[in-house]
């Protein structure tokens, strides 16, 4: 809560108007100012894994232009070097650059959980574990917020799709919400300490977000202690009066003062206690002056930057780019080396063909909010045609948009026939994986998998490069010399790549996520984002490694995997209740580093418990030169040994024998021991008893998969809320404008030209702006008035429901009515008189 006694005496010459006013922002970016007083307006932008302030008119989707900003490797990315360390050397290069720019909050780190691959926003998030994504968001907002500039920790809480992600309604029981889904933001708040907490869209138990205070309020506040912001995600607004009762204070964009007035009228009519608002005042007025560091430039309006300007931070560049660099190289997994086909020695192999066309138009980065301008791109392809090797030639071999091309792939095959090597790069392409839509399948494009069978099928060995921010089906994983993944490397991933392939850097990095065989072995797949109200989350605790570990089910490639040029020895483990330490020998010939991944499996799980079979306890990584031995000592997370008991709502201890492992993946265990647990301050319980009574046998099992409806139901304790809107019904402004879909008239002409437009920007290749109308479509009616700055009000939105639910021409009426009154109130507002 915001300390109003800090702030009373500058609260107490706000007028009520005032205080409403800076609870939403002026412009796209920008909060009001409220000049008489010294009250500044503050500038977010973007940023995660790279600046995105805007130089024209704002958008939340990067499709107008912004400044240079040093593009580093994604979240995704990032999480797969397991370096707490190198996540605040990046955190504190993007603060240095945002305050160069007088940005004072940046929108990142994203930290939800990864619960299913096709999720579009994968690429933006660290992992499946919430310990590894809570511990590396840490380090990130300690890195940004040691330059004065404010992090925002996002998306509060349960964003686990992009389908319907503002409407839909997350459904998840207390021990999966606490143990996965909430665990990383509670290290993240408590470890990080972020200045600001962006909510999410979604619902979570049939409470929206941003108005659900048990969540802004019980869990981030008083139980973990937050003394930040909460600020919307953009749009992300419903009932503005909600929210501020809930805990935010900062609805963004710009609602062109129509929820200012609701403010304003809910406290007259006691609907809202001044008190909440001036506590969520207070909170936006210690934001300002926590971000008040004597290097901000101060912020400029809206659009005064010049594309051409040079940005502030360019001095920076240099540096953060070999920062970008060397941040991709030590997040770069290989998966697979078989014969040691790798690393390709400079003068090694005569002749190295390079296939695929992302070698020459890398995939380095996400879209959506999170795309940025770099500064520079260094190519797959330039760097290998560097690194000296024999490149024999290189042919783009495929479409990146997925159609056939014979003349391509014969011009790649005749190239290919001719080499010692193949370096074939595939992936992703931009329209696969974007904010705003989730992707329709877990493949690569069939002309890539037909290019890649064929290269194959010659015999000369095929090394492929892969591209992408979640996992992919790889049915050619088998017959691959290698597979080297640089998931999205940002604007130095070129370089990092040749500079794996090469032995330059000896690759290090661990897969933050699980890779399934395919895509119908995942626990969520029958059900996820199907339905149009709810997303049942039946699976539970049981995401990622803990359902497949669990269940013995075979994985392409586990949890934690990665392999190296060296080998490392596991030795001389002892553990005890609070850390392990062992001793970690480099037997190869190489220098390299390994992470340290520790394990706690519980006492009698197996068959009788629920509970996942082991889970992330704790991890290092460690760099050690050939033949070298270290000792490392890993402390055990706060958690370790506890279950979230849904009825007491608390964390208890469980007591029993545990089983430290300490493992190179989830699946290679090297050495354990084992500690035993006693109640200590937290009550000791059986670890069934933290399951109601009517717990389906398949969550003992770890079988989510065969769940029921009833199973469900049993295990959140209440009935199942229905997983479609009633049919036939009213369009209202809770509905999105998907569900315009088959309606006919003009809600059916209106889904048609907005969803028709993007198979027409695809087809133009133009993925950016064609994955805004996916995003539009997603898009509840309320939005378009929220997001609009004043340009559509409530009354003008009232028509267009009209219209949508087959009263066109009375909606007309009404939409150019309140235009009218609209445009009439505005003009008298710019010319007052005295009448």
């Amino acid at each position: 809560m915001g300390d109003v006694a800090k702030h009373r005496e500058l609260l107490s010459k706000l007028t009520r108007e005032e205080k409403a006013s800076l609870m939403s922002g002026g412009s796209y970016w920008q909060t009001k100012p409220i000049a008489r007083l010294g009250i500044p307006s503050i500038l977010l932008a973007d940023g995660p894994h790279g600046l995105r302030k805007q130089t024209g008119g704002g958008d939340h989707l990067g499709v107008n232009r912004s400044l240079p900003a040093t593009c580093f490797p994604t979240a995704a990315t990032l999480a797969n070097s397991w370096d707490a360390d190198l996540l605040e050397r990046v955190g504190s290069a993007l603060g240095a650059e945002a305050a160069a720019e007088g940005v004072r909050v940046l929108l990142g780190p994203g930290l939800n959980i990864k619960r299913n691959p096709l999720a579009g926003r994968n690429f933006e998030y660290f992992s499946e574990d919430p310990l590894l994504a809570g511990t590396l968001a840490a380090s990130f907002i300690r890195g940004v917020q040691s330059h004065g500039v404010a992090a925002s920790a996002k998306h509060f809480a349960v964003n686990s799709q992009e389908t319907r992600r503002m409407t839909i309604d997350e459904i998840v029981d207390e021990r999966a919400l606490h143990e996965i889904y909430l665990e990383g933001f509670r290290i993240a708040v408590t470890a990080g300490k972020p200045w600001t907490v962006m909510s999410s869209y979604n619902r979570v138990n049939g409470t929206y977000a941003n108005e659900h205070r048990g969540l802004l309020h019980e869990i981030l506040r008083r139980r973990w202690g937050f003394d930040g912001l909460v600020v919307t995600d953009w749009g992300g607004n419903n009932d503005r009066v909600a929210g501020l009762i809930a805990g935010n204070a900062l609805e963004m964009p710009a609602a062109g003062g129509e929820t200012d007035r609701e403010i304003v009228r809910a406290v007259a009519g006691a609907a809202l206690d001044e008190a909440v608002l001036d506590e969520r005042v207070a909170e936006l007025l210690e934001l300002i002056e926590r971000t008040e560091p004597a290097q901000h430039a101060g912020t400029l309006p809206e659009g005064s930057i010049t594309a051409e300007a040079a940005p502030a931070s360019a001095g920076l560049h240099d540096a953060h780019h070999e920062l970008a660099v060397a941040a991709a190289g030590r997040s770069i997994v290989l998966l697979e080396n078989r014969l040691r086909t790798l690393p390709l020695a400079p003068g090694g192999p005569a002749r190295v063909a390079v296939v695929g066309d992302f070698a020459g138009t890398p995939r380095y980065q996400g879209a959506g909010s999170s795309l940025v301008n770099p500064t520079r791109i260094v190519r797959p392809l330039d760097a290998l045609r560097d690194s000296g090797l024999h490149i024999s030639g290189y042919e783009p071999g495929f479409s990146r948009r997925g159609s056939q091309s014979r003349g391509r792939a014969r011009r790649a095959l005749r190239l290919a026939s001719e080499a010692d090597v193949i370096l074939l790069f595939l992936g992703l392409d931009e329209a696969a994986e974007a904010e705003g839509i989730d992707r329709e399948h877990m493949r690569l494009a069939d002309n890539q998998l037909a290019l890649a069978d064929e290269l194959f099928a010659l015999g000369i060995p095929v090394v492929v490069v892969l591209a992408g921010g979640a996992p992919v089906e790889l049915p050619f994983a088998d017959q691959a010399a290698a597979i080297v993944h640089g998931y999205l490397p940002g604007q130095g991933g070129g370089q990092a790549i040749a500079d794996v392939l090469t032995g330059r850097v000896n690759p290090g990095g661990k897969l933050a996520e699980s890779y399934p065989v395919r895509y119908a072995d995942v626990p969520s797949a029958a059900s996820y984002a199907q339905a149009e109200a709810t997303a049942e989350h039946r699976e539970s605790i049981y995401v990622g490694y803990r359902y497949f570990d669990k269940v013995g089910l075979p994985v392409r490639y586990p949890f934690g995997h990665g392999l190296s040029y060296t080998s490392f020895e596991y030795s001389d483990l002892v553990a005890t209740p609070e850390h392990a330490r062992l001793t970690i020998t480099n037997t190869g010939d190489v220098a390299g580093s390994e992470v340290v991944q520790l394990y706690v499996e519980a006492p009698g799980l197996a068959e009788h418990a629920f509970r996942a079979v082991r889970e992330l306890r704790g991890f290092c990584r460690v760099d050690l030169a050939p033949g070298e031995s270290r000792e490392v000592r890993i402390p055990l997370a706060e958690h370790a040994f506890d279950v979230f008991h849904g009825t007491d709502r608390d964390w208890r201890r469980v007591a029993g024998s545990y089983t430290i492992q300490a493992a190179a993946s989830s699946r290679d265990i090297r050495a354990a021991a084992t500690v035993e647990i006693v109640a200590g301050d937290r009550p000791a319980r059986d670890a069934a008893a933290s399951a109601p009574t009517t717990l389906s046998p398949h969550y003992v099992s770890g079988r989510v998969e065969l769940a029921s409806s009833d199973d469900f139901a049993g295990l959140i304790g209440r009935p199942l809320p229905s997983p479609d809107w009633p049919v036939g019904g009213r369009l209202t402004r809770e509905h999105s404008i998907a569900q315009t879909r088959g309606r006919g008239g003009f809600a059916g002409l209106l889904y048609f030209a907005i969803d028709r437009s993007r198979a027409v920007l695809l087809a133009l290749g133009r993925p950016l702006q064609a994955n805004t109308t996916r995003y539009a479509l997603e898009i509840p009616f309320r939005s378009v008035a929220r997001m609009s700055n004043g340009l559509m009000t409530e009354p003008m939105l009232d028509g267009l429901l009209l219209m949508v639910n087959g009263e066109f021409f009375r909606g007309v009426r009404k939409l150019w009515s309140a235009w009218r009154a609209e445009r009439a109130a505005r003009r008298a507002h710019r010319n007052p008189t005295d009448g």
